[in-house]
């Protein structure tokens, strides 16, 4: 996840030197595709396009969905990320597809330039790939055999390889997780990744300022400082199942539908009080009304999760507009201060709430401050919007979900977000959708 501010992304200049000719769209196995193939399938992107992370094969900001024209996999997205500047897809026969800046080689392809199209990652050919997720600069790739693999930066140890170079240009397997991965997560400058037996590791040394200006004289646990994979401790007896991690917090999801928080708290994000958890804490029940969680995501400094009856509640940062509640009632809210200042301790934004219109919602997705949903048919957005993220034409923030219409009769079936750009795979009907012309 990552932030821009004053019309550009807050991410180094990208190396001097020139990317190769990208590679053709991806290798086209003998076999055809199924019958519920892709070939009505389109992916679009919109918002922020400074190092090429629309894919679009340009570096244009997008204020509207432009459709991938020239990109069509032979099979289904399966899964779509994004990070601070770059993007990655994987297929449902596990082929995963990279595009944007790449100045730390956060999209593995062997290089430092930037690459403005999806291109299939080689050193990954023969290996099929089950998720990846996007930090800042950094990659985290869940193979199907329950290996983890990164490449990109490694300043902050988020590599999870204490050895590695500073930049790691080509995925390597993090050797020291001997466990069998199922979940990957990538925050700002730390990973997670849950196993088949419900254990957590982390890695990163993005949270230990924090943790140390939070609680100055007392020891930081292990996992806050690691290098490498560490067992986050305190989550003794539960099994978790999904992870998801912001700028400098982490949430663990159990197969019971419980959350489990730790870290940063300075927008309620954790639902206390408290300046920074250095531990897991649980989410009490009754702030979902009881009801047991089924998924969780999120941004910088916001939470979405979504219910056993298919309810969405968000919690947490709010001053973008980012939770989808009403802007009369967010206006009220005291103006966030700069990151020095105190925790925010406003109990509104700390307790969860469910946003009206998103019940059912089929596919979620968060940026840095915004987000996107799949419900009835239609892609919804909201949150910041000040590269055009949210898809309509502007970039006024949207404080409520809306759809995304210029899409027009296209049906979103999956949905990713990087820092502050967007991308929905579409199924396209009979006619046009009025966007596959280029941006002006």
């Amino acid at each position: 996840m990552a932030r821009q501010h004053g019309g550009r992304e807050e991410a180094p200049a990208p190396a001097p030197a020139p990317a190769p000719a990208p590679a053709p769209a991806g290798p086209t196995p003998e076999s055809p595709p199924p019958p519920a193939g892709p070939e009505r399938e389109r992916l679009f992107g919109w918002g922020a396009n400074s190092y090429g992370q629309l894919g679009l094969g340009h570096k244009e900001d997008a204020l509207l969905p432009q459709q991938l024209r020239d990109f069509r996999p032979s099979r289904r997205l399966e899964s779509v990320a994004g990070g601070g500047g770059h993007s990655a897809v994987v297929t449902a026969s596990g082929e995963l597809f990279v595009c944007g800046l790449n100045k730390d080689g956060q999209l593995g392809l062997g290089h430092l330039g930037e690459v403005l199209t999806f291109t299939p990652c080689p050193s990954l050919f023969g290996r099929r790939v089950a998720q990846v997720a996007c930090g800042w600069d950094f990659t985290v790739i869940l193979a199907g055999n329950g290996q983890v693999l990164t490449c990109g930066s490694n300043s902050f140890g988020q590599l999870g390889a204490p050895r590695r170079p500073a930049s790691c240009i080509v995925p390597q397997v993090v050797e020291t997780l001997k466990e069998k991965v199922v979940h990957v997560a990538a925050g700002l400058r730390h990973a997670l990744a849950a196993t088949d037996r419900g254990l957590v590791f982390q890695w990163g040394t993005g949270m230990v300022s924090r943790a140390k200006r939070a609680s100055p004289g007392t020891s930081v646990p292990p996992f806050l400082t690691a290098e490498e994979p560490c067992r986050v401790t305190g989550l003794d007896s539960i099994k978790v199942t999904r992870v998801t991690a912001g700028s400098y917090h982490s949430v663990a999801l159990t197969d019971k539908g419980k959350l489990y928080v730790w870290g940063k708290n300075k927008h309620g994000q954790l639902v206390n009080k408290d300046d920074f958890l250095p531990s897991p804490r649980k989410i009490e029940e009754h702030h979902f009304l009881s009801e047991n969680v089924v998924g969780v995501w999120s941004g910088w400094t916001h939470v979405v999760a979504q219910t056993e009856t298919g309810k969405v509640f968000t919690w947490g940062r709010a001053d973008y507009g980012q939770l989808g509640r009403n802007r009369k009632v967010q206006e009220e809210w005291k103006k966030e201060e700069p990151d020095r200042s105190p925790p925010s301790k406003d109990v509104s934004k700390m307790e969860p709430i469910p946003v009206p219109g998103l019940t059912g919602a089929s596919e979620i997705a968060c940026g840095s401050e915004h987000n996107l949903a799949v419900t009835g048919g239609q892609c919804f957005s909201w949150g910041w919007n000040e590269h055009g993220m949210c898809g309509d034409g502007s970039e006024e923030g949207v404080w409520a979900p809306r759809p995304v219409g210029a899409l027009g009769p296209a049906e979103p079936i999956r949905v990713g977000c990087g820092a502050g750009h967007s991308l929905a795979l579409c199924r396209l009907s009979g006619g046009t959708t009025g966007l596959e012309r280029e941006p002006h």
